[in-house]
């Protein structure tokens, strides 16, 4: 007996999209969803289109997740950064752990919009009507033995979560941002982790492990994308290029830490070792910023990032 023909390589990668918005954003969601609902259904007609609001924190991941188990959308989050973080987290959770189980993008309706920002080719609506689908890789963090979670752009320690609650807690705006972030900056402690494995490489290809042991820190980012922040320029990695950057400030003092920060904004931080793979051990309770979303790591405790190549199913 022949086995049942599969699917058409010619087959379109989704037949209809999702569009997932906060109704109480203060970017605009909502008005932005309908406005990329309408030039869909005027580009594309044979897809059908359908806005999804968000009913409480975490819904967009649940969305994303049945999707992903079930028919397959593309499901598009009209947010920030945090609100892409709960799609991609979904759809990595209903696929296999190394791809996501469906196509997912962003187009922006928040204060942080890093990932559409610097992976961006073209208008959204362009691409999704256009239907060819590029692979990004992911990072997957592992707190102790808990179940994995996913970003798309970074996982950061130290003083990016800190100004991140103090923005959350005061408000976001240019002056107030500029106001927290000089706040925060001045009552800013160093934090200590033991690194515990490392798997990189050094400007000229050869691994590196040297980093192994305690260490203390004013900053430790995980990059999948070369700039955060809208203004500083971390890396020059690329989020396909199979590997994640390292962006380390060792504790040296509140001057070298501003000088760092206006160097990454004006010019940016130049090469940064990469690297797959990162195991670190928690002395005390630490933020940790996954994306747009701050959460609490617990003391001791083995954390691990992963890079998933290639997991990432979007248009852009």
């Amino acid at each position: 007996m022949s086995a049942a023909p599969g699917p058409s390589p010619d087959a379109p990668a989704f037949r209809s999209v999702l569009l997932v918005y906060n109704p109480n954003s203060t970017g605009g969601g909502e008005g932005k969803a309908h406005t990329l609902a309408r030039e869909l259904r005027e580009r594309a007609p044979e897809l059908d289109v359908e806005l999804v609001p968000t009913e409480y924190a975490g819904h967009a991941r649940r969305i994303a997740e049945s999707a992903a188990r079930t028919y397959k959308p593309l499901v598009v989050s009209v947010s920030g950064d945090g609100g892409y973080n709960e799609v991609v987290d979904g759809a990595m959770a209903g696929g296999d752990g190394h791809r996501t189980g469906t196509v997912v993008a962003v187009t922006s309706a928040g204060n942080a919009n890093d990932h559409r920002r610097v992976t961006r080719r073209r208008p959204l609506a362009e691409a999704i009507a256009d239907g060819k689908v590029d692979h990004l890789d992911v990072l997957r963090l592992t707190i102790g033995r808990n179940t994995p979670r996913y970003a798309h752009s970074y996982i950061g320690l130290g003083i990016t979560p800190v100004v991140a609650l103090a923005l959350e807690r005061g408000g976001k705006g240019s002056l107030r941002e500029l106001v927290t972030t000089f706040r925060e900056f001045l009552h800013f402690s160093p934090f200590e982790i033991e690194l515990e494995a490392f798997e990189g490489e050094s400007r000229d290809g050869v691994g590196v492990g040297e980093y192994l042991g305690p260490h203390r820190y004013d900053s430790l980012i995980v990059a999948n994308l070369s700039e955060m922040a809208k203004y500083a320029r971390l890396s020059e990695g690329d989020p396909a290029d199979g590997r994640f950057e390292i962006v380390s400030i060792p504790h040296r003092g509140r001057v070298r830490l501003l000088f760092t920060g206006l160097r990454a904004a004006w010019k940016g931080l130049g090469w940064q070792p990469s690297a797959r793979h990162l195991r670190f051990r928690t002395f005390g309770e630490l933020p940790l910023q996954l994306d747009g979303e701050v959460i609490m790591l617990p003391g001791d405790t083995s954390v691990a990032v992963e890079l998933v190549p290639g997991a990432l199913a979007t248009v852009r």
